[in-house]
């Protein structure tokens, strides 16, 4: 299974309670280049499982709109805080899948994608705004993924 780590686009930092931070006008933009590069190249998630956080869900729906996914599923295990054993185990509910997207946050994408990789420091990945990480999992445990690419915003 490949999995996509789409970490949400530029919030505004004064607006409300951190659930209900929308993203910036930048924000929109890095969202919908995000999902023009998923197309451009052809990668296609099968299933795209956001954060309930307003600002991963509306970086979700701009990737799916691009992609012509009919929606997004809400994972409220994605929401800040996740922890890697989690993902994995929410993983392992699609295993049939050839490819899912998730949209979250930091730093719960990093230490998530660093125990895929068996790295023990999470500080050694940067996972920035608007990235796109791929991994495939060959299984759903620590050290069970390969990292097939990491794509900052700008590069888009």
């Amino acid at each position: 299974m490949i999995v996509y780590f789409l970490r949400h686009a530029e919030a505004d930092p004064d607006a409300g309670s951190d659930f209900e931070r929308k993203l910036t006008p930048k924000g929109l933009e890095q969202a919908d280049k995000a999902g023009k590069f998923l197309v451009r190249y052809g990668l296609l998630p099968e299933a795209i499982v956001s954060s309930p956080v307003i600002r991963a869900r509306q970086t979700a729906e701009a990737a799916a709109k691009k992609l012509g996914h009919a929606s997004v599923v809400i994972g409220s295990w994605l929401a800040c805080g996740m922890t890697p054993a989690t993902c994995l185990a929410e993983l392992s509910a699609h295993a049939g899948s050839h490819s899912v997207m998730l949209v979250g946050h930091e730093p719960d994408f990093s230490d998530t994608i660093a125990t895929m990789l068996g790295v023990t420091n999470p500080d050694a990945l940067n996972i920035r705004k608007a990235s796109l990480t791929a991994i495939e999992l060959s299984g759903f445990h620590a050290g069970a993924g390969q990292l097939h690419f990491l794509v900052p915003a700008r590069l888009m």
